[in-house]
């Protein structure tokens, strides 16, 4: 069977697995933030890595992105990805003082790489928690670039258009203001049999 036919149970239980990250995460932005955070899982699948940029808006949409490399007993890549508006509303709350519109320095991008080191590490934990692996996870790296640029980066750290990659939506709620941010975790080819099969089995027996 191959590793990536998923039936109805096992989206389920994918994005059973989504909410699993997304309550460590919110427990650390309520931390972060400051009062009480929401976080739903409104999309859990796996995809071609080549259908990334329709996901985020299209090849041509300008997004923020922060790249995070896994390595250990599972080894691949890590995207967060929001919208300009989406970060324009976290930096708000984040930075005391700042003005709406304020261009990116260091202090931005400082903050959104720690909100994509919040919600990878929340996955990355819930991986380790379900399945047993060992991993770590580099210091993030972000940009704002066309969504283009993402499959770019993609390729170039050795990932295919075709493989699959493990996509997960959320919605952020805080002080009645809305986040939407997306999770791509692409695994190295050598380890996405493995983590996939482990956790559709985890998933199934759960």
């Amino acid at each position: 069977m191959n590793p990536y036919d998923l039936s109805a149970a096992d989206l389920d239980a994918l994005r059973e697995f989504g909410n699993i990250g997304a309550g460590h995460a919110a427990t650390a932005f309520s931390t972060l933030l400051g009062g009480v955070v929401r976080m739903s899982v409104t999309d859990a699948r796996l995809c071609p890595f080549g259908e990334v940029v329709e996901v985020v808006g299209g090849s041509d949409t300008l997004v923020i992105a922060v790249y995070i490399r896994i390595e250990g007993e599972i080894e691949g890549n890590m995207f967060v990805v929001l919208s300009p508006e989406s970060a324009e509303r976290l930096l708000n709350q984040l930075i005391p003082g700042r003005t709406p519109g304020d261009p990116y320095g260091e202090m931005e991008y400082s903050a959104l790489g720690e909100v994509g080191n919040i919600l990878s590490g929340a996955y990355v934990a819930a991986i380790s928690d379900l399945c047993g692996f060992r991993m770590t996870q580099s210091i993030p790296a972000v940009a704002m670039d066309m969504a283009s640029a993402l499959l770019d980066i993609g390729l170039m750290y050795g990932s295919g258009e075709d493989n699959q990659v493990l996509l997960i939506s959320t919605r952020l709620t805080h002080g009645g203001r809305e986040i939407q941010a997306y999770f791509f975790l692409l695994p190295d080819f050598h380890s996405s049999s493995e983590l996939f099969d482990n956790l559709r089995g985890k998933m199934s027996s759960g």
